[in-house]
């Protein structure tokens, strides 16, 4: 039997970089489409790029599923689909940035057989846009949470 798909589009933004940030995440399970987002205070865009996939995984009640993640976000896609993310697992994060959402992503990730699709930002796919617009608003109104882990590793 094949697992049933989840499709995940992400994105994240920040002003400044560092600076204010917001993520978008859009679930879609067969008709069903959920959305998601949050601000912080000061953080990077790789963070929300980042927490905007962990946030879609988070918000999965069960496990065992099959999700593609489409993300504008080479830093995401290639740490994952070329492996990198192993050997810093490997290391213990050594030396690396975000090791807190790489830590929370990694285990998230064993929960599910997980896929990125690499997708070029700004252009023709609507939920793509639909997560950049999504980021951007939260980044831009709050309410700003505070990213915990932003500056810990440094």
């Amino acid at each position: 039997m094949m697992a049933e798909q989840l499709v995940m589009y992400t994105d994240g933004s920040a002003r400044g970089n560092p600076g204010r940030g917001g993520f978008g995440t859009i679930l879609i399970w067969g008709a069903k489409r959920k959305e998601l987002s949050a601000a912080y205070r000061h953080t990077t865009n790789n963070r929300m790029e980042l927490l905007a996939v962990i946030a879609g995984l988070e918000a999965l009640n069960r496990e065992g599923l099959e999700v593609v993640v489409y993300s504008d976000s080479k830093y995401v896609v290639d740490a994952v689909q070329k492996g990198w993310l192993y050997g810093w697992v490997k290391k213990d994060f050594k030396d690396k940035k975000n090791p807190d959402l790489w830590k929370r992503y990694y285990a998230l990730q064993q929960r599910h057989k997980v896929r990125f699709v690499w997708v070029k930002g700004h252009a023709e796919n609507p939920f793509n846009n639909r997560c950049d617009v999504l980021a951007t608003t939260a980044a831009d109104s709050g309410p700003w949470l505070e990213d915990v882990g932003y500056g810990a590793e440094n």
